[in-house]
């Protein structure tokens, strides 16, 4: 089981923006909320590649990556995820190397079929044939990552004789994003890698968490790896303020445009979302599905992941315009305060310490008043046998 006590937080950054807003400046913004979540001390940061919905704007989350990594002094930047079937493999193994070097190791490598069935669609893409592709290039990307020398002949790419010229920097962090199917649980335990569950908050999603990592375990096992849950990361929709009346009217601004968006993307179960605002924010909080709330609602939906789940290393809050800019911006710090020290080990020994004074009534102060006593008494005495007449104070 992974230490719950020792847990690290992040975000996937697909990114979702409102369209109607200037996209340039939701470009930029994406880059000063990385800077921001640095200064904050968060662990990581996932980046999504999309071309053709308008909503999620990054096209290259390896550019994306190497400029934010300009920005910022410590928080890893993963792509989240690359779309294996977009690309020859080979290409993008070298730029992941690449990538790792000018980060000097903060890079971390996702890696999925492609969410948008629509990028599929503008690249000829059969959706059908979109998660065979992904292992078939993960396989490819895995080995070239090791060292090996690979030649690959496949109906969409080839590699003949094909060895990188430069080694990883690092040995940076793999991992394969999984929804609802059982492919990627599969393929990370067959290459022992992480695991990034996107839906790991639906309803569907949550109950699957022990299946899918039992899935994982298995493979891992038959295929020679030891996996570890600490490399297990899940991902839910969240926004806090100081109270919950304050959360759900910063997310008036955009909850209900994001999910409108994502039932054109994914499926979000049978029940259909209420359409009213305020029904469809006390849905997803009853649901779990998502949190829009307070610090406490955050701290105890975690909790919740960790009982379904028994255990994981990280986890990651939805980047998406789901409050405007400034509430966003809160939310982040107000998790960063409230939320992350309970989780991260920081809160316990600073709590400790804390009762552990408070809870000796006076015995500190009446040490302290003993010792000041004690002092002008000494003082008192030296002045004495000099010849002095001096008395304390009040005395």
């Amino acid at each position: 089981m992974a230490n719950s006590n020792r847990m690290t937080f992040g975000i996937f950054l697909p990114p979702m923006h409102k369209v109607g807003l200037n996209p340039h400046l939701a470009i930029h913004r994406n880059l000063e909320l990385i800077e921001h979540l640095d200064r904050l001390g968060y662990h990581e940061v996932w980046v999504g590649e999309h071309h053709s919905a308008g909503s999620e704007l990054i096209a290259s989350p390896e550019v994306f990556i190497a400029t934010a990594a300009e920005r910022t002094r410590t928080i890893r930047l993963g792509t989240g995820v690359s779309s294996l079937p977009y690309h020859h493999p080979y290409m993008l193994a070298d730029r992941i190397v690449l990538l790792d070097h000018l980060t000097r190791g903060r890079v971390m490598f996702g890696a999925g079929p492609g969410q948008l069935t629509s990028d599929a669609m503008m690249l000829g893409i059969e959706p059908g044939t979109q998660r065979p592709r992904m292992e078939e290039a993960f396989d490819v990307m895995m080995r070239l990552f090791r060292g090996e020398t690979v030649t690959h002949h496949a109906d969409w790419f080839t590699c003949q004789d094909a060895v990188l010229q430069l080694a990883p920097y690092s040995d940076f962090d793999v991992v394969v994003a999984a929804t609802a199917s059982p492919s990627g649980s599969k393929t990370a335990g067959r290459y022992g890698t992480g695991l990034l569950s996107i839906a790991a908050t639906d309803p569907i999603g949550i109950d699957l968490l022990s299946t899918h990592w039992g899935i994982v375990e298995h493979e891992a096992a038959t295929h020679g790896h030891t996996v570890n849950r600490d490399k297990w990361r899940l991902m839910g929709p969240m926004h806090i303020a100081e109270t919950e009346k304050q959360a759900r009217e910063n997310c008036r601004y955009g909850l209900q445009w994001v999910f409108e968006y994502l039932s054109h993307i994914i499926p979000l179960g049978d029940e259909p979302l209420p359409t009213d605002y305020d029904d469809l924010v006390t849905a997803l909080n009853e649901s779990g599905r998502a949190v829009i709330g307070t610090p406490a609602m955050a701290r105890a939906q975690i909790e919740r992941l960790i009982d379904k789940s028994g255990g994981f290393g990280t986890y990651l809050m939805l980047g998406a315009d789901f409050a405007n800019w400034p509430a966003t911006l809160r939310h982040y710090e107000l998790f960063a305060e409230e939320v992350m020290p309970h989780f991260d080990g920081q809160m316990a020994p600073v709590q400790a310490a804390y009762d552990r004074v408070v809870g000796a009534g006076s015995v500190y102060v009446d040490a302290t008043l003993n010792s000041q006593v004690a002092s002008m008494v000494s003082y008192q005495q030296e002045r004495e046998a000099a010849g002095s007449s001096w008395r304390i104070p009040g005395t």
